[in-house]
């Protein structure tokens, strides 16, 4: 990268997170300053995954050359949680992870370190109402059969929170239809085949009844040891 080129991107970066909203940001400009703070994955030809230490958002390629308004306010606020909340010293940045998952929620754990893993992150479906005994799909009106299928976005949620790992387990209960493990397989390998070729086992349990321990015993089972 020349010096110009580098200087151009430091005055972005700094004009997003202190200056004025910039006004007619390209695509490729952004792409490029993510890059060089963190990095870029696409996820189909239409959209990527911008991630900045912790942080993470999905974008899609604008039709035209640059990025809206609020385009580029979410891309202002990404680079300010991630200067806000830089990983800490326990974050493992490509460690392995378990995710416990139903309908209503996943918990996804982080192994640190050979420890017990620790609950890092929970992610709950889209629930405009609260009504945390059911799921309210956007478009349910829509839908007819045996079950109304999870907003999008609650997958893409766990699927971005997997992106830095090299070992995957999932843990969910029930199956076809109900069981919220075989959604997720089925958007990971659809949707994010780099993340599915890292799923190395599915654990069918009840959750009712599921403890820590018995996440740690799971997670021991299927995943390598520490290096």
């Amino acid at each position: 990268m020349s010096e110009h080129h580098h200087h151009k991107l430091t005055a972005l970066h700094e004009s997003l997170l202190h200056g004025k909203l910039p006004r007619n940001l390209h695509w490729t400009d952004a792409l490029e300053l993510i890059a060089s703070v963190g990095h870029v994955q696409p996820t189909s030809g239409t959209e990527y995954v911008f991630v900045v230490g912790t942080q993470r958002e999905f974008f899609k390629v604008p039709r035209g050359p640059e990025l809206g308004v609020e385009e580029v306010s979410r891309l202002r606020r990404l680079l300010k949680a991630a200067t806000e909340h830089p990983p800490g010293d326990d974050v493992v940045p490509a460690g392995r992870m378990v995710v416990v998952i139903d309908h209503h929620s996943a918990h996804v754990y982080r192994d640190l370190k050979g420890s017990v893993p620790a609950d890092g992150k929970t992610i709950e479906p889209y629930d405009p109402h609260h009504f945390h005994h059911h799921l309210v799909h956007r478009k349910e009106a829509h839908y007819r059969g045996d079950r109304v299928p999870e907003e999008p976005s609650f997958y893409e949620d766990v699927a971005a929170t997997l992106i830095p790992a090299k070992e995957i387990v999932l843990i969910g209960h029930g199956t076809g239809n109900s069981s919220a493990v075989a959604a997720l397989v089925d958007y990971l390998g659809k949707h994010r085949p780099d993340v599915a070729s890292r799923v190395v086992a599915t654990e069918i349990v009840d959750l009712s009844a599921l403890t820590a321990p018995d996440v740690e015993a799971i997670a021991k089972r299927h995943l390598l040891p520490a290096g």
